[in-house]
């Protein structure tokens, strides 16, 4: 059974659902129907949404596979609690237009810390 990695995919998949609604709420308020029509907010809405679905599912495949090797408990609360803390803290970032913004600096590199360890952890565990 894949406990920790069900726990972090469900966590992650609220905050997609969030994302989903938050990016709808935005196309109804400025009334953009399809793209992101020129409004800031709705484009931020958009990237963070699409920003987590280009990283979450690639690192939650990882965490799946260092599950079923048995790959330590610690290491896997450790990638999924970054990605999770990444994820949530990038969403908040894109919303803030000023750089440097230390919202997304954090999302960034706990969601890259988090791939490279699973990336790592994996390629030592396949050999």
């Amino acid at each position: 059974m894949l406990h920790i990695t069900l726990l972090y995919a469900g966590l992650l998949g609220l905050l997609f659902l969030a994302l989903s609604v938050w990016v709808i709420s935005r196309r109804f308020k400025f009334r953009v129907s399809l793209g992101e029509g020129e409004c800031p907010e709705l484009r931020a809405a958009v990237r963070a949404h699409g920003n987590f679905a280009e990283y979450v599912p690639l690192v939650l495949l990882l965490m799946g596979g260092l599950e079923l090797v048995g790959a330590g408990v610690l290491w896997l609360h450790l990638i999924g609690g970054l990605l999770l803390l990444g994820r949530l803290s990038h969403a908040i970032g894109i919303q803030i237009p000023k750089a440097p913004n230390p919202y997304r600096l954090v999302g960034i590199m706990a969601t890259f810390i988090a791939l490279l360890l699973g990336s790592l952890l994996a390629l030592v565990h396949a050999f």
